[in-house]
């Protein structure tokens, strides 16, 4: 089976973009206080941020007051996040992916991808990145690491049974990793390609967070996620049905998505 291709999995979220931007996480203040204190980033700053969304660290951008200019591949999550940040004159939401875009000679202070770099083409995203950032600017990433505390009840060590009797071996089902074991596994870039000599070392920062829902709300946020999106519909919504009804019946329907936020932060070089 050929495997799917990242830049098009990526693209599953613009099915659902109201619902995108209802349950999925957002990023703490104090990831944007820190963001500011290392860049140095102000109002007279410009900034390029990529694969936006509808918006949820745009306008967090934005407040900072300096020109925004956000790029979106999704016309209809695009499309929401303008009508989100419509009270931002400080903002521009452009459709296209980063590897298309036409920059038109445009140069930024600091580029941003909030859980988004992982889906771009890594043989052109940190040239391109060098490239449109003025020289002794930054590249800011941004991203939730999906965690876990012990003794805690956590949905999936409740649902394991299910998502085997629905989709069984996939590759994705896995138990989340303890909270305290991913900073000390988490260095550098994480997952995604390391820049080489495009960006000196990065600076990694960790912000613990938690969203609560009940059991129909996190069958809503698993639904708004790569991973049950690429499942066929006839699989994923019997599963996510089944997940929301063990929430209702064994947690009490009050679970939580416990998350490590993370900024990591690289200076372009020469």
């Amino acid at each position: 089976m050929r495997a799917p291709d990242p830049r098009e999995l990526g693209r599953v979220f613009n099915e659902v973009p109201e619902l995108y931007d209802r349950v999925r996480p957002g990023y703490p203040d104090e990831l944007f206080a820190d963001l500011v204190a290392v860049t140095g980033v102000a109002e007279t700053s410009s900034v390029l941020e990529v694969g936006c969304g509808t918006g949820q660290a745009t306008r967090s951008l934005a407040a900072l007051g300096c020109a925004v200019t956000a790029v979106e591949p999704g016309a209809e999550l695009a499309a929401l996040a303008r009508r989100r940040l419509a009270d931002r004159p400080n903002v521009t939401v452009e459709t296209s992916s980063f590897e298309d875009w036409a920059d038109r000679g445009r140069r930024f202070d600091l580029l941003v991808a909030a859980s988004a770099w992982h889906w771009v083409d890594p043989s052109i995203g940190w040239r391109r990145a060098y490239e449109i950032i003025r020289p002794g600017g930054w590249t800011a990433l941004l991203g939730h690491v999906v965690v876990r505390r012990p003794g805690e009840p956590e949905v999936y060590a409740e649902t394991a049974d299910l998502h085997q009797r629905f989709s069984p071996g996939n590759p994705g089902w896995c138990h989340p990793p303890l909270e305290s074991e991913v900073p000390a596994t988490g260095r550098g870039w994480g997952s995604v390609d390391d820049p080489g000599d495009f960006f000196g070392p990065p600076v990694v920062r960790w912000y613990p967070t938690v969203q609560w829902f009940d059991g129909k709300g996190f069958a809503d946020l698993l639904r708004s996620t790569s991973l049950y999106r690429r499942l066929d519909r006839a699989v994923r919504e019997p599963l996510l049905d089944a997940v929301a009804e063990r929430v209702r019946t064994r947690m009490g329907d009050r679970a939580p998505r416990r998350y490590l936020s993370v900024l990591r932060l690289g200076q372009r070089t020469g």
